[in-house]
């Protein structure tokens, strides 16, 4: 198994061109704050339409919209856990969550896919332990294409880099 090829860069994630970016959504998938509400901004109200037909996602699991206005041509919303302190599965439900964007991605046999920082923000995930969770369950993946990590803050892209073989 060859594992994806993964890189990091800082910037905003609705402005790249891939086949898919991983919005870090709520359950709802109604578009909550952050980087949710900025997807959800910059894709269209089409997107807010297709995410109500859905039905909303459980905490771990992901689910696949079309991109709309983004220059991405769609969207994996994956719905990371919220922090509460380690005691409540957290680590392992970030992993599914990842694992399950990744499945999207590997059965739609997308050829680039952009992550933003799943369960980071006001999900309060520890940000060293967010990205060595996240970065082990993509390494861990049969997801044979290119992943993008955009951090939006120099604090999230510094861990991700320090994670990162060479």
């Amino acid at each position: 198994m060859q594992p994806c090829a993964i890189s990091v860069i800082k910037g905003d994630i609705t402005t790249l061109d891939v086949d898919a970016i991983i919005n870090s959504a709520n359950r709802s998938l109604l578009g909550g704050g952050g980087v949710d509400r900025a997807i959800h901004r910059a894709a269209g109200r089409e997107l807010l339409a297709e995410c109500i037909e859905l039905c909303g996602c459980p905490v771990g699991e992901s689910r696949l919209t079309k991109g709309y206005a983004l220059p991405a041509r769609h969207v994996i919303h994956t719905v990371g856990p919220v922090w509460l302190g380690g005691a409540s599965d957290e680590v392992e439900t970030l992993r599914r969550a990842v694992t399950s964007a990744l499945d999207i991605a590997r059965d739609m046999k997308f050829e680039t896919v952009a992550f933003c920082c799943i369960s980071r923000g006001i999900h309060r995930f520890p940000v060293d332990l967010a990205a060595k969770t996240t970065l082990e369950a993509m390494l861990a993946h049969d997801f044979a294409g290119r992943v993008t990590v955009c951090a939006y803050t120099d604090e999230d892209l510094e861990a991700y880099k320090a994670l990162l073989p060479q």
